[in-house]
């Protein structure tokens, strides 16, 4: 079983990334860097919670193979130095019997495999996602433009990494007892990290240890979620109202500048690509007129630059994505409140029978259609209220 056990959990947790990114992501609409860069990450994360306990019992083996070799040449060596006094009987304790784990993993294999998660998670997390998501929302329409806004973004992300390491550079130097070289470096580098990693774990325990305790504890009230879901709807209601009011006035920002930039404007390329960004309801309302083929240059108006089309193009990625986000917030909201709104009523009901307002439109589930059926639920039902 050498190493059996560490290849069967790459290989599970690899498809468990995969089926998780299948079923929260679209492999088809998706660029196939962001699919891999996504996938990889999540397929470390999982990666390093499923293989510590493998690490764990395979130390614990090593551990025990070590204290017995120790105690033998301990005893070797007592049983030397008392050969001339045949008196003196020195008490032998009995070696542990340390028994292999199945998920035994041979010696070497451990440091190579850490190695590489740890490094790959921190060109992943300090390197190419905050890189890729920072592409992603940049108006520019080259990709040295894309480039070049992204890494002004992540300047402050990088400068507040850069400010700890700074500190611990200089630490290090101005301590006599401590000697600058390669090594040094990369141990003060995993220290920044870890300290920035800390910090963040802190503020989000901070609230998450007290948050997600108190959420399930107040899911067992159904009418107080009912209450706290009703006002969850009309505050993110102003907020989609928000989003669809600043989403129409970029849209008649693009519908005014798709008017003045004509198809052979050398601009024509990048209103063409704004166009993309928009749903197809409006690029439907903002399609050009085949006979317009007058020239751009016969004419005095102001035509916008570049720059101006660069932050244009920015203004729509964020007012489509906000749009986006609130209306899928919105529906599940509704889902939820429907949902507890039918489990006040058949808590009064007499028929014992959980009954949906609204059915889903979806097909149901293998759970639902196998096993929990609705004569399961309804036994359920008389158990609780029993």
């Amino acid at each position: 079983m050498s190493g059996v056990a560490l290849a069967l959990e790459v290989v599970v947790v690899f498809f468990l990334a995969l089926f998780l990114l299948h079923r929260y992501g679209d492999f088809r609409k998706q660029h196939r860097m962001v699919l891999f860069a996504t996938l990889l990450a999540w397929f470390l994360c999982f990666l390093i919670v499923f293989i510590l306990p493998l690490d764990v019992s395979t130390t614990i083996y090593n551990q025990c193979k070590t204290d017995n070799q120790v105690h033998l040449v301990a005893i070797k060596t007592v049983n030397h130095d008392n050969s001339s006094n045949s008196s003196v009987f020195p008490t032998q304790r009995v070696p542990k019997i340390c028994q292999k784990p199945w998920s035994y993993i041979p010696d070497g294999i451990l440091p190579v495999f850490w190695r590489v998660v740890y490094w790959t998670s921190q060109f992943l997390t300090w390197l190419l996602i905050p890189f890729m998501q920072s592409y992603a929302r940049s108006g520019g329409f080259s990709i040295s433009g894309k480039i070049k806004t992204a890494l002004i973004e992540n300047a402050i992300y990088y400068g507040t990494y850069l400010l700890i390491f700074c500190s611990l550079l200089i630490y290090v130097a101005v301590t006599p007892k401590l000697h600058l070289s390669w090594s040094g470096l990369r141990t003060i580098g995993i220290t920044a990290a870890n300290t920035w990693g800390l910090f963040l774990l802190v503020l989000l325990l901070g609230y998450g240890l007290v948050e997600i305790p108190r959420t399930y504890w107040r899911a067992s009230c159904h009418g107080q979620l009912l209450a706290k879901t009703y006002f969850k709807a009309a505050k993110l209601m102003t907020e989609k109202a928000d989003a669809e009011e600043n989403l129409e006035d970029v849209m008649e920002d693009v519908r005014t500048v798709n008017e003045t930039i004509k198809y052979n404007h050398p601009l024509r390329k990048c209103i063409d690509t704004i166009l993309k960004k928009c749903s197809v309801e409006y690029q439907e309302k903002m399609g050009r007129n085949m006979d317009d083929y007058e020239d751009f240059d016969d004419k005095g108006n102001p035509y916008p630059s570049k720059k101006s089309l660069v932050k244009l193009h920015k203004q729509v990625i964020y007012a489509v994505q906000r749009h986006n986000r609130t209306q899928v917030q919105w529906q599940i909201l509704l889902d939820k409140a429907f949902h507890l709104e039918d489990v006040a009523k058949n808590e009064s009901s007499s028929t014992h029978k959980f009954v949906h307002s609204f059915p889903s439109a979806e097909p149901p589930g293998w759970i639902s259609k196998y096993l929990y059926t609705p004569t399961v639920g309804e036994n359920t039902f008389l158990f609780l209220i029993q």
